[in-house]
């Protein structure tokens, strides 16, 4: 059976949303992200915005200096999650099976849900239609017989786009005179190796395509030639959060932080939220990561095996060890995460698990001793109420003497 996948790609999501529920917005540039004055990046622009060079990912101040008069503000994430769901309610509707990449883009595998309307087409149409109507949002649709092939027609006619790549042969003729950096998977790196070699067009990998399985070796070799060859056989996996094999938060100050004391604190906050959602997906971890990125840019990361756990207070203690033996440089950026996570709960019950049980919760009490020393409301309700809080509490506290 001939598959038909489609790949839908919501248009400058955040900012959209943005615009949509302010109209004065429109026929502006606007960046969500971090302010000009602020530490970060672009999180993403419109499309007018995207004019003056601005993209995601970009230095807020390079952001600014490309383009002052947009207009930059904070994402509203709780309000870009809603409407997210929303969105995917909208494609499982149609959908045999839904990979999401982002919030607000996904692979839909409608190989027999096709079968109900008289052609992919006629699918993909309804799809933008629903989208726009039930969101107000536009949204652009490619069809293909592959996921490179839908990828690639999604991002054809943006924005507002649609487009079908129905078979091999018209994706090769479409294709073939691109540049290599069309096809998933050749990143900047990639692409340079590749460039080294005389090989800028998708048509100069296949006619050197010895010289690539050389370079790369027969996987990912293989990878690349196919995928310029337009074979692609990649499913649709429906992603399950429970099958992470990792966890992480992290951190980034708007000013480098050289009080290790302040950041055992931070470490307490991370250590719980990686507590509540280990336990909200039901999964234990077997090792404690912290990330630290200094002020010069140089990132480190330590790592430490323990038992199976998904108790913050223990994760934190062992963060808090691992924070003690890195150099004390001002530190930008500071991260918490669990790996190899697993829904098995793996370790022998010892005397000390047992007297855990009987006393108060530790994390309990070092939050409350943080609420005091600092002043600020630490509490799962305040910080559920919307998700740029985490970041400013911190930032609170981070201001007391």
């Amino acid at each position: 059976m001939k598959r038909v996948i489609i790949h839908v790609d919501m248009d400058a999501f955040f900012a959209s949303v943005e615009i949509r529920d302010n109209p004065q917005l429109k026929n502006r540039p606007v960046v969500i992200g971090a302010k000009p004055h602020e530490r970060g990046v672009v999180s993403t622009c419109n499309y007018i915005a995207r004019k003056y060079g601005v993209h995601s990912a970009m230095n807020i101040k390079e952001a600014y200096r490309l383009c002052p008069q947009a207009v930059f503000m904070h994402g509203d994430y709780e309000k870009y999650r809603r409407i997210s769901e929303e969105l995917h309610h909208i494609w499982e509707t149609y959908a045999d099976i839904t990979e999401y990449i982002a919030c607000d883009e996904g692979y839909l595998d409608v190989t027999r849900s096709v079968r109900n309307f008289h052609s992919p087409e006629e699918l993909g149409l309804l799809i933008k239609a629903r989208v726009k109507a039930e969101t107000g949002l536009t949204c652009s649709v490619g069809i293909g017989y592959s996921k490179s092939a839908a990828k690639i027609a999604s991002e054809e006619k943006k924005p507002d786009g649609f487009f079908v790549i129905p078979d091999r042969e018209s994706y090769c003729e479409l294709i073939s005179e691109r540049d290599i950096r069309v096809i998933f998977g050749i990143g900047r790196r990639t692409a340079e190796k590749l460039n080294s070699y005389g090989i800028y067009k998708v048509k100069d990998i296949i006619a050197k395509s010895k010289q690539v399985l050389e370079m790369f070796g027969p996987k990912h070799g293989s990878f690349i030639l196919n995928s310029a060859l337009g074979l692609d056989e990649r499913p649709v996996i429906h992603y399950d959060a429970a099958d992470a094999k990792s966890l992480s938060r992290e951190m980034t100050f708007q000013k480098d932080q050289r009080n290790f004391g302040f950041l055992q604190d931070v470490l307490l906050i991370l250590a719980r939220n990686v507590d509540e959602r280990l336990k909200k997906r039901g999964l234990y971890g077997r090792t404690v990561t912290l990330k630290i990125t200094y002020g010069d840019m140089k990132s480190i990361t330590r790592s430490q095996a323990c038992e199976s756990t998904n108790d913050g207070y223990e994760i934190y203690k062992i963060a808090v060890e691992l924070l003690r033996k890195v150099k004390r440089q001002p530190v930008r950026l500071i991260g918490l995460g669990m790996q190899n996570l697993s829904k098995d709960y793996i370790r022998q019950l010892s005397f000390a698990d047992l007297q855990d049980k009987k006393q108060a919760s530790g994390m309990e009490q070092g939050i409350g001793q943080l609420e005091q020393r600092y002043g600020v409301d630490l509490s799962l309700e305040k910080m559920h109420s919307a998700l740029g809080y985490l970041y400013q509490v911190v930032e609170e506290m981070a201001a007391r003497p």
